[in-house]
């Protein structure tokens, strides 16, 4: 599984959402203080080497891009800390995250929306077979 920093998965964030962007792109999206271009670069070959990013190069200029999806990043992310931390239990890890993460009724009303859309979902496949 690929790990990233903090920093390097902030600057994936801004790389996810251009899609494209050369390094002056990216160094703009961070907030002020901005990093040193130079801490950019770092990054961004740490980033290539891992394979998580690419990119095409136009004369001196890089135009980087994702080479992974956000949503499978983190699913992975969420598969190992389930594993790790329930004892690979996903009821043990919704128990928990439905408990600590303080939810309002509203938000446990949509997230039992999702699930039931789910349920629903999986009924229906098996209709079909």
């Amino acid at each position: 599984m690929i790990k990233l920093s903090k920093s390097e998965e902030q600057l994936m964030e801004y790389i996810w959402k251009a899609e494209k962007a050369f390094m002056k792109d990216l160094i703009e999206a961070f907030p002020d203080p901005k990093p040193a271009s130079t801490t950019v670069a770092t990054l961004l070959k740490r980033m290539t080497d891992k394979g998580v990013i690419g990119y095409t190069q136009y004369g001196n200029s890089r135009e980087y891009y994702p080479l992974i999806k956000k949503a499978d990043y983190f699913s992975k992310h969420v598969t190992s800390m389930i594993k790790n931390y329930f004892d690979d239990s996903v009821l043990q890890f919704a128990s928990f995250f439905t408990k600590e993460a303080k939810l309002s009724r509203e938000q446990l009303e949509a997230l039992k929306k999702i699930v039931d859309g789910q349920i629903q979902s999986l009924s229906d496949s098996k209709k079909k077979k």
